[in-house]
């Protein structure tokens, strides 16, 4: 690979991880149900200018590539020419069989020049020049992007909706005890009288974050460079924290539901195991909200088989498919949207109502800091996250029997 070839290789590659960082800072607000922040949009804009800059320098440089090419194209075509002019008799040298190599020994041996010659051709032996011998003009890319299997869509924060966290604490009114109202048990008997009780339910803001110290020597030398690979990881490893703290604060706080038996499970106990759910959710939340379900992705091989991602129309469901793991959506049995995540714990399936639990966010996002001393970036990425459980029996824990 020549030098340009090089030039144009890495402003391509480097273009390219400028073009995958704002799309993951955009799907993150997507995932979120969010705004871009304006942190987030800043960083966008100076994305899109070393993206402008790339572009202008690719223009002349691939130019200068093209013609390259071209240039050792006709020189290739006119060595050809020349070593045919100077030998127009002389082609390469191929024996049919070893009888014919042994007879122009023969003759060769006996004083005959064509014999000789057509020999000297075909045993002359070549200087090879190889990889082994220029090592220094070997260059070593870097295939981009970066592998990194990191899950950070956060299933079940994104199914509920994270809302605009208050403060550092907050309170939710609740209605414990309604007023009543009865059948009059005679003309002019006194009603029933009962005072309504709104109790309150408490919030309180966490903080989860993360930092790395960058050596400015790192920063400026990588390639791809690795400022916006160690912000991405912070994002998404702060992505897996909250969702873990999420789905820890629900499962602690569900109703047991029903238990699947142990083995392959058929159907009809699956969704029977929703169904019971689902009227539980009811009883308690009287049909507010959205009902749901997110499970670990072990119990796909169990759930997947029994419910294919075709729609007879005797089947309980839209089926599961595997092409849609990276939203978190796996499938649909009896109109209950089943959702995959890493963070809910083996052989359990939660099944809530989105009244019956919220999350709260408020997101700091990516802080850096200079530090002169030692020519260091001290990176941070940092959030205040809660998750806060409004009924407990709104959310019902299924447990299957390993």
């Amino acid at each position: 690979m020549s030098a340009t070839d090089s030039v144009i290789a890495r402003l391509q590659a480097e273009e390219e991880q400028h073009l995958g960082f704002i799309d993951t800072l955009i799907q993150d607000a997507e995932h979120s149900g969010r705004d871009l922040a304006t942190h987030e949009l800043e960083r966008i804009g100076k994305e899109r200018e070393r993206i402008t800059e790339i572009r202008a320098q690719l223009g002349p440089i691939q130019e200068i590539s093209r013609m390259n090419v071209e240039s050792r194209a006709r020189y290739r075509e006119i060595v050809s020419q020349v070593e045919q002019a100077r030998n127009p008799d002389r082609g390469p040298v191929e024996y049919r069989s070893a009888g014919e190599y042994i007879v122009d020994m023969w003759l060769a041996r006996q004083g005959d020049e064509d014999a000789s010659s057509r020999l000297d051709l075909y045993n002359r032996a070549a200087a090879h020049q190889t990889t082994a011998g220029t090592p220094g003009l070997l260059p070593v890319p870097v295939v981009e992007p970066v592998v990194n299997f990191v899950d950070a869509s956060r299933p079940l924060v994104s199914a509920l909706g994270p809302r605009q966290l208050p403060g550092q604490t907050w309170t939710r009114p609740k209605v414990t005890q309604h007023t009543s109202v009865a059948s009059q048990s005679a003309e002019k008997a006194e009603l029933v009288s009962q005072a309504m009780v709104i109790s309150k339910l408490t919030g309180t803001a966490y903080t989860y974050g993360g930092y790395v110290n960058v050596s400015r020597q790192v920063a400026d030398f990588t390639q791809p460079g690795v400022m916006d690979i160690v912000i991405g990881d912070l994002a998404a490893q702060y992505a897996i924290q909250t969702e873990g703290y999420a789905a820890t604060t629900f499962a602690a706080a569900a109703t047991a539901g029903s238990t699947l038996p142990t083995g392959p499970n058929t159907a009809d106990q699956i969704s029977g195991a929703l169904w019971a759910a689902a009227s539980a959710i009811y009883a308690a939340t009287k049909g507010i909200g959205r009902v749901f379900a997110v499970i670990p992705p072990g119990l796909l091989a169990g759930w997947g088989p029994v419910f294919p991602p075709y729609g007879p129309m005797n089947q309980q469901g839209q089926g599961f498919t595997a092409a849609t793991f990276n939203s978190g959506l796996a499938g649909v049995i009896s109109g209950i949207p089943i959702y995959v995540s890493n963070a809910i714990a083996a052989n359990t399936a939660l099944v809530m109502s989105s009244a019956a639990g919220e999350v709260y966010e408020d997101r700091i996002g990516s802080l850096q800091v200079v530090e002169p001393s030692v020519l260091g970036i001290q990176v941070a990425y940092a959030g205040y996250f809660s998750a806060l459980v409004i009924e407990s029996t709104g959310i019902i824990k299924i447990t299957k029997t390993p």
